[in-house]
Parts: C-alpha cells; structure tokens; sequence
C-alpha cells in the first residue's frame, strides 16, 4: 500500500513569521509516518519559506518586471533550504528521502503543471528511495516562471504514482464551513465533494499566492478522481495522523469526487 502525505506549510512552519521552522512538529511527524509502517512518498508546502517573499513579488503572476527576479532566486533557496530540514527529520527516524525540486520534473504552462521527465522520480521510487517534494517557483513556457504549489505536485504525482490513500496534513481539524480560526461557529465538513463546496464560505477562508481553499480542496477532488482515498487531517494533534495511517477513525475531512 503506497501513500501520498503532503504536509502543510501551516503545520511545519510559522507562516507569520519569515523561514521560522517548526522542528518540533515536524520531527514528530516524521516519527509518526515511521512507526505507522506503510509505504510513504512526501510533498510539503513553502510555508513562511516561500509564500512571504512570493506575495511581496507576485511571483504567481510570472514576469511583469526583472526586479523580481531577485526574489525567483531568494524563494527557489529558501524553499530548498527547509526542504532539507525536513529531509533531515525523516532520514532521522529511518526514512532513506531525498529531496527533488518539482522543477527537475515538472514546468509550467501558464499555471498549469506539466510533467517534463519523470524517469529519475520514478527509479528513486522504484528502489525504495522516498522522494520529498515541495512548493517551489518553476518555469512556467508562457510566463517564464510561476508558483508550483504542492497540491499541484501532489495532483501531478497521484498520477503518475497512483497511491491507495492521499492525506493532506493541516493545522485544522478538516474542512469547516468557515475559517474556524476566525469563526467560532464554523462547523466541520466530514464529507465534502464538489456539490458541497457550495457549504464553505470562501470569503472567510485564507488564500495565499498558492490558491484559495476552494482551489485546494478542488486539487483534492481531482486526485481522489482517480480513485485513490483522499484525507485532509489535523497534524498538530499529537499521534492523529499515525492513527490514520494505520486505518484508525479520526476526526477529519474525507474528500470524494
């Protein structure tokens, strides 16, 4: 059984503070995704890593003017520079991952991922290698670069991998009908497809250069379209995400098509 986790940059980061990492939470992710015993392949978001430099330069518009190609540069380091902490934490607990930029695989044609060469992806996989992914810029055809998120990496690798299960890890415990950060009174979603999107009030949900929430959970229902089981799950609530990995009932946000 072959799972895709994408860990969210609100869950390993501190998205409102620049390049602040969460070690913690993440070391004990990692821990989590060992012990649960299944086959694993990793996205993880930018978070503070990407997003902050990104908005500030409006890096997801593709080039309107060289001054922000500096900041291509700034967000392409940085984003690899927290990839590799996370890479640390999962070889710590036994995991054989290796990190790969999306743009070694992937590029861009306005907005839309497209695969290049997924021969190297495919032979680390192959050999029990764990590949780590992560929200990055990339070279976009008709905008000389662009914003490859990580739900877009994970819709993209769903197809070529095609997982049993994909679960999206977040700092919330699934989808609400509003931001429950802001709102009380937001009610989580235990089933959502996209008939009920129309539940979840998109004007108090964050968006960031990466895509809305509806935008997200869209990316979800595409990949759980090719029949893999998708999840969105609360990872900083100690001891969840491994329950789910080993088919355990927790609260969260089970995704359909």
């Amino acid at each position: 059984m072959m799972i895709l986790i994408k860990l969210g940059g609100s869950v390993i980061t501190d998205k409102s503070r620049y390049k602040v990492f969460d070690q913690e939470t993440t070391a004990r992710l990692c821990k989590e995704i060992a012990s649960s015993g299944k086959g694993v392949m990793i996205v993880h978001g930018a978070g503070s890593f990407g997003h902050m430099l990104a908005k500030k330069y409006s890096l997801q518009l593709g080039l309107q003017d060289f001054s922000q190609v500096p900041a291509v540069a700034q967000v392409q380091h940085d984003v690899r520079e927290l990839s590799l902490m996370v890479v640390e934490e999962l070889i710590k607990v036994g995991l054989p991952a290796v990190s790969v930029p999306p743009g070694s695989c992937f590029v861009m044609d306005n907005g839309k991922l497209i695969v290049k060469d997924d021969e190297a992806i495919r032979r680390l996989a192959h050999i029990g290698v764990m590949p780590v992914m992560f929200g990055d810029v990339v070279a976009d055809r008709s905008k000389e670069f662009g914003i490859c998120s990580g739900d877009q990496a994970m819709e993209v690798l769903a197809k070529i991998f095609k997982p049993d299960k994909v679960v999206f890890v977040s700092d919330v415990d699934g989808l609400y009908t509003a931001d429950p950060k802001t709102h009380p009174d937001a009610e989580l979603i235990e089933n959502v497809d996209g008939s009920s999107l129309d539940k979840v009030d998109t004007k108090t949900s964050t968006v960031d250069v990466t895509g809305s929430i509806r935008g997200k959970i869209e990316e979800m229902i595409k990949i759980c379209g090719g029949s893999a089981e998708c999840v969105l799950v609360n990872g900083t609530v100690p001891g969840r995400l491994e329950a789910l990995l080993r088919g355990e009932d927790v609260i969260c946000t089970k995704v359909r098509p």
